[in-house]
């Protein structure tokens, strides 16, 4: 097995430590002690700490894409089940680290969206991809027959990580993960209002 890079190192840690501190928390000095690295060797890979940052939201956002993969895109299953593995594995990694963690994208977007041009506009790349899968997740229901015709797939993807976000928001403050969890049972039970409704049989 090949040695881990510094700069893999750097980048392993460091989303470890900007989940936990926050990104303004977090310094480059002590990314680079987490990591077991010289100070150099930040500077040497990363020409500056909103590169880095950059390269963090890449990284997270390349494990969410592989959440989606495993709930929200898994054809061999109905799409409330999908949408509720997808929640489910939320919870699970939320209560986990015992809700001090929350998104990583909803953290930066509160902390940085204002404050670093760069950042914002991947912010709003990955809040638009993780939408399309959840739109294409209800679009695969509107075809299947699962779900009524006249849903608007995109406004109802928003929603869901809309309210999702704004969720994982409140239950790292608070604590607790009840927000998460009324936020899933609230959006399956708005989701059955838009089942497609069973064929009338003739009298």
């Amino acid at each position: 097995m090949s040695k881990m890079s510094n700069r893999e190192k750097i980048l392993t840690k460091g989303v470890r430590v900007i989940h936990e501190r926050g990104f303004g928390g977090a310094s480059v000095r002590g990314i680079a002690q987490a990591a077991n690295v010289p100070l150099g060797s930040f500077t040497n890979n990363f020409p500056s700490k909103e590169v880095f940052g950059l390269e963090v939201l890449e990284r997270y956002h390349d494990q969410n894409r592989q959440l989606s993969a495993r709930t929200l895109q898994d054809k061999s299953l109905p799409v409330r089940a999908r949408l509720q593995a997808c929640f489910d594995r939320v919870l699970e990694d939320l209560i986990g680290y015992e809700m001090r963690r929350g998104s990583l994208i909803g953290n930066f977007s509160t902390e940085m969206s204002g404050q670093s041009e760069l950042l914002r506009l991947r912010l709003m790349a990955i809040y638009q991809d993780f939408c399309a899968d959840i739109q294409a997740m209800l679009e695969d229901g509107v075809g299947s027959g699962e779900l009524r015709a006249d849903l608007d797939c995109a406004q109802m993807a928003q929603f869901i990580y809309a309210s999702m976000q704004g969720a994982l928001l409140f239950a790292k403050v608070l604590r607790v993960p009840e927000p998460v969890e009324s936020c899933r049972n609230q959006i399956l039970r708005d989701l059955d209002f838009i089942l497609s409704p069973p064929e009338t049989v003739p009298l």
